[in-house]
């Protein structure tokens, strides 16, 4: 029995605090003692957790730290980014979830735009704090540093519900990231979304999930999942033998992760089915994933029952477009239908560049109407306006809807290869087709040609012939480029980032 939930202001703490009265035994596991909190140790529950989120919060008091002021978290990728996120809420002041993979000099930049924030950091991200301008060093604190402070008791204080209350960042793919300003009531209409989507779910069992804790995707997953009382398994590490070792020990109904940590775990869930067969559910975004990937998760499950949910979105929007796959409906799906609005949170519709209407079947641009919309891009309004429509988003993306009013995603804007109607559609097509292949990408090349970058799988080695197969019917691509997995640039959510790429190879 599926439930759309009202919409109520997101307060962190205080959403905390009230999964905490609700439902006190409810039990954390995590796969590594964190170092901002490594009172947890390796599991943990929902009221004893708290107890230390607020001590945290009292020590940062001790700190200086104020109502209304920014702290940049800027450490090590966990889940205990989003605890010390919890604890800095509860003081009243703004956290910004900055990621580790960030330079010196953006964080410099940062901090000239969040004029006088604080920041955290932890031993991974302590030799970049070196490189900070000394007024921005002089902000820094030390995870050790806070864990050493004496505890100032302090009232709890919320913000206004239409005041920035949280920021995270753009993924900086093409330059510097921005920064995204959420309020308690933006962030409200994303949680009564996922809360509205997952109450669908039958089990109210162990959930498992490896996302980076700076997406503003992490602070509605974790707010939806405790107000709604699941345990939890946050993993550090998505390293195959990690996981192995961890489904061997859990068995989760459900797991998140990025789509390109799926890609590589499908090896195990061939390998070693069983670790999965008491899986469900499974949940990503659309970006770099394809059927072939997602049946081998579905084909684990002893009941033959699994579903594998797919939701299309943006930072500045949040989640928006849903698509339920199962065994049975993916063999006849077009991977590239994002599929539709949900309920009367979100909505998709295709525009010209000046926001005029375009009819169905039509390619155009793609625009989300989100009651969830951030507020702006801090310091950076004129940016965000410019991708306002009155009530609607310009994504960036481009696509075309339908005529059963369904989302087809073809492409970023600005990746658009004049020769293909779909880059993403054919990295598709060769990733279920050729299975020696762990990565394709296809970017432009000097003379705006497509290019395909390949990586390959474990054990395997590239098939020419089965490769000029796949491709015979395809559009003209180059002659595919070579290069390990682990060097294709990425964000911290996994994105391939492409114009860093063609910067690499061809300027």
């Amino acid at each position: 029995m599926s439930t759309i939930y009202e919409h109520e202001p997101l307060h962190l703490y205080k959403n905390y605090e009230k999964a905490w009265s609700d439902f006190p035994n409810t039990k954390i596991y995590v796969d590594q003692v964190l170092s901002a909190f490594p009172e947890f140790g390796l599991e943990t529950t929902y009221q004893e957790s708290l107890k230390f989120i607020q001590k945290r919060a009292f020590q940062l008091a001790s700190l200086g730290i104020k109502a209304t002021e920014k702290v940049m978290v800027y450490k090590s990728s966990a889940v205990d980014t989003y605890w010390l996120a919890c604890a800095i809420s509860y003081l009243g002041a703004i956290p910004v979830m900055t990621s580790a993979h960030l330079p010196a000099t953006i964080i410099d930049t940062f901090f000239k735009r969040l004029e006088d924030a604080w920041l955290i950091y932890d031993d991974e991200t302590a030799e970049k704090v070196m490189l900070l301008q000394e007024k921005n060093k002089a902000k820094a604190l030390s995870i050790q540093e806070i864990q050493e402070q004496i505890e100032t008791i302090t009232p709890f204080i919320s913000l206004d519900t239409n005041e920035i209350s949280y920021m995270t960042h753009t993924s900086g793919t093409t330059g510097i990231p921005k920064l995204i300003a959420h309020s308690a009531n933006s962030m409200g209409w994303r949680t009564a979304f996922q809360k509205s989507i997952f109450s669908k779910m039958e089990e109210k069992e162990l959930l498992a999930f490896h996302i980076s804790p700076v997406h503003s995707r992490f602070n509605i997953g974790m707010s939806y999942l405790m107000s709604l009382g699941f345990s939890y398994l946050a993993i550090k590490d998505p390293s195959i033998q990690n996981i192995e070792h961890l489904l061997q020990r859990y068995q989760p109904i459900g797991i998140e992760t990025h789509p390109n940590n799926f890609v590589q775990w499908a090896t195990l869930a061939k390998n070693r089915p069983e670790l999965f067969e008491y899986t469900r559910y499974y949940h990503s975004t659309f970006d770099a994933i394809n059927k072939e990937t997602m049946a081998t998760f579905l084909k684990t499950n002893h009941k033959k029952n699994g579903i594998y949910l797919q939701i299309y979105g943006q930072s500045e929007c949040g989640p928006a477009i849903v698509r339920k796959h199962t065994l049975e409906s993916l063999p006849g799906i077009n991977i590239r239908n994002m599929g539709i609005g949900f309920e009367h949170f979100t909505k998709a519709r295709i525009a010209t560049n000046d926001g005029t209407l375009l009819p169905t079947n039509t390619p155009g641009n793609i625009q989300l109407y989100s009651k969830g919309r951030a507020l702006t891009y801090f310091k950076e309004d004129n940016r965000f306006q410019e991708n306002v429509y009155d009530e609607w988003w310009d994504t960036g993306d481009y696509g075309l809807i339908n005529d059963k009013g369904e989302l087809l995603l073809h492409d970023r804007q600005v990746d658009l290869v004049e020769t293909l109607e779909s880059t993403l559609a054919i990295e598709d097509y060769l990733l279920d087709h050729l299975p020696f292949l762990e990565e394709v990408v296809i970017i432009r090349d000097n003379h705006g040609y497509p290019q395909p970058i390949v990586a390959i799988a474990d054990g395997e080695l590239f098939q020419n012939e089965l490769w000029f197969n796949a491709i015979e019917n395809l559009p003209h691509l180059n002659e595919p480029i070579m290069m390990e997995y682990e060097k294709i640039p990425r964000t911290a959510t996994m994105k391939v980032q492409r114009r860093e790429l063609e910067q690499l190879l061809f300027h």
